[in-house]
């Protein structure tokens, strides 16, 4: 920093305000200590800084990541909030699995990371206690309600049981008496609450809830798919679809063209869950979508401010999805 300093022909803490944005920097100056910095290759020593702070400046994030692509959007939303922020992500992804989870939250706990950001599957016994005793900095992200001890943590999500109503009724008023609707993974939070949407949108459209229309797609293409078959097998088969989530609409999509379906000329499709390229899509999916970037924004805004002010009460945000009306639910749109 020092030999940075002599290069610029500034002070050693203004090389250090620089870096670590401790304070405002005329332009040209700051300008002038990049140049030096980048032309010697210097690099901060982050584990001296560590040790000098008793922070890393990282942030863990514990979710399944991988294999779901709705999860992929939240991470990079998240990383571009923190980087803004001064902030790096360590990701540790969780699988979906009780294991995977413990094993996730663990390793993020050991690497020191300043705070946790969780989507949680299961939980499993002992994960919030460590965190409450570690004092950890966390947020709950997507899946926010029915776990042990999750009032006490910060958590923002998005409203699951009257959108996904809504998809429903949306239906219902379009003719349709028998519709199915391909679950996601069992007891995950948002799933259940889909679900009680599904019979909720059911009874306020006088239709009746008929268990056999209910397939389990696991969360994931493939199980989707099986799921489906058995609905189309049924001897009143479904003559609409809603999908619990973006990775089932691809399988759902999948085995409506084994088996020769149009959408929506013989059968409606709805999801829960929207993609950047759906409207790409032919037909164009009609989906409920989630607001990724303002529910990634609002939990890196809480995280920071749990950091700062750990005293502050757990505050808990459910934002509104979005639905986009386009073309495979098979009726006009009204705009």
């Amino acid at each position: 920093m020092l030999d940075v300093a002599r290069r610029a022909g500034v002070s050693a803490s203004t090389v250090s305000h620089v870096i670590n944005k401790t304070r405002r920097i005329a332009p040209e100056t700051e300008a002038t200590v990049l140049a030096a910095i980048a032309a010697m290759g210097y690099a901060s020593d982050g584990i001296a800084r560590s040790l000098r702070t008793g922070t890393t400046k990282t942030i863990g994030l514990a979710m399944s990541a991988i294999s779901n692509p709705y999860f992929g959007d939240v991470v990079h939303a998240i990383e571009q909030e923190l980087t803004a922020a001064g902030y790096s992500l360590l990701l540790a992804d969780t699988h979906d699995t009780a294991e995977g989870e413990l094993r996730a939250v663990r390793d993020l706990l050991m690497r020191k990371t300043d705070a946790i950001i969780m989507a949680p599957y299961e939980l499993p016994d002992g994960i919030m206690q460590q965190l409450i005793a570690r004092n950890t900095p966390t947020v709950l992200i997507d899946r926010i309600s029915g776990y042990p001890e999750w009032d006490r943590f910060d958590a923002v999500g998005v409203e699951n049981i009257n959108s996904t109503a809504e998809l429903v009724r949306h239906l219902a008023t379009h003719g349709h008496r028998r519709i199915g609707f391909v679950s996601s993974g069992r007891g995950i939070t948002t799933t259940t609450e889909r679900l009680e949407g599904y019979k909720i949108g059911l009874t306020s459209s006088e239709l009746p809830f008929d268990p056999q229309l209910v397939g389990d797609g696991a969360q994931g293409e493939e199980p989707a798919g099986i799921a489906v078959d058995r609905l189309l097998e049924l001897s009143d088969p479904p003559t609409a679809l809603v999908a619990g989530n973006n990775m089932m609409t691809i399988g759902i999509l999948r085995a409506l063209k084994r088996h020769e379906l149009r959408v929506p000329e013989d059968i409606a499709l709805t999801a829960y869950d929207d993609f950047s390229w759906a409207d790409l899509f032919s037909p164009r999916l009609t989906a409920m979508a989630q607001p990724v970037h303002e529910m990634a924004s609002i939990a890196v805004t809480m995280l920071l401010e749990r950091m700062a002010t750990p005293q502050l009460a757990a505050r808990h945000v459910q934002l509104q999805p979005t639905f986009m009306h386009r073309d495979s639910c098979g009726c006009e749109r009204t705009s």
